[in-house]
């Protein structure tokens, strides 16, 4: 892992044109290729502080950088970002092939190579035989892998994803946890990803950064020390459930304190 920022959050807040202020200013690293899990109840502004990390909402105050430069330019730099939502948000009238090309398409990427790169990006998912069904042949987390293809087909160096699995029964998250993990070390990537679960924060991070509301700020960061590979073992490890614990600690202390806040 390189010690290079990939992402620099520099005093970044977000306040929405009716008052509410959704984020504190918020300061927040992240090396290249880290995997960095957001952590926290609704509200936090985990959601929000992702999308001005996409460049998809703009700060009120504050700068964030990937690689040394302004959002905007990340492909100056030489790196791609892609972003996955809580929803697959698929097109159901296409089929899968189609649904994974769609930013291609949009960059007029050369249909050869765009197919090739389809072929690719359904390969690392596991979906390389599905590619002509439609969304609605597919199960919750095969529409799911279908928009983490979407995501990978572009080469991405950084992945943003917003609680991808969410909706997703136990057994089919902890699966989807694992093919991320392999994804993630195959490819190189540098990931930020949101997600109320503290279990799955545990397994997946190199770092979690714990989050409250009201307003929304960084409250503790922990470092998960734990090799990769990750399997099913570590789940039910001591050192498992001592991150999880510490966690679990961090979101309870950052509760009581908006408790007594809301009290004086």
């Amino acid at each position: 892992m390189s010690e290079a920022p990939a992402v620099e959050v520099l005093s970044a807040e977000k306040t929405y044109p009716n008052g509410t202020r959704a984020l504190l200013p918020v300061d927040l690293s992240v090396r290249e290729g880290e995997f960095v899990t957001l952590l926290g109840p609704s509200g936090c502004g985990k959601s929000t502080l992702l999308k001005m990390v996409a460049g998809l909402l703009a700060p009120s105050d504050g700068r964030l950088l990937l690689w040394r430069k302004p959002v905007d330019q990340v492909e100056a730099a030489g790196h791609r970002l892609s972003f996955v939502f809580q929803e697959a948000t698929l097109m159901p009238w296409a089929r899968v092939a189609a649904n994974v090309r769609l930013p291609l398409d949009l960059a007029d990427v050369p249909r050869a190579e765009a197919d090739a790169r389809v072929a690719e990006a359904l390969a690392l998912v596991g979906l390389a035989r599905f590619a002509d069904h439609r969304p609605r042949e597919l199960s919750g987390g095969m529409q799911m892998r279908v928009s983490i293809a979407r995501g990978l087909v572009t080469r991405p160096t950084l992945l943003l994803m917003d609680e991808p699995f969410g909706a997703l029964d136990e057994i089919t998250r902890n699966r989807l946890d694992s093919d991320l993990l392999a994804l993630w070390g195959a490819k190189k990537l540098t990931v930020m990803f949101v997600t109320h679960s503290i279990h799955e924060a545990v397994y997946l991070s190199n770092r979690v950064v714990v989050m409250a509301a009201r307003p929304g700020r960084i409250v503790d960061e922990v470092v998960i020390d734990e090799p990769y590979p990750r399997g099913p073992e570590f789940r039910v490890s001591t050192r498992f459930s001592e991150a999880a614990r510490r966690l679990q600690d961090s979101l309870l202390r950052a509760s009581g304190d908006q408790a007594d806040e809301a009290l004086a």
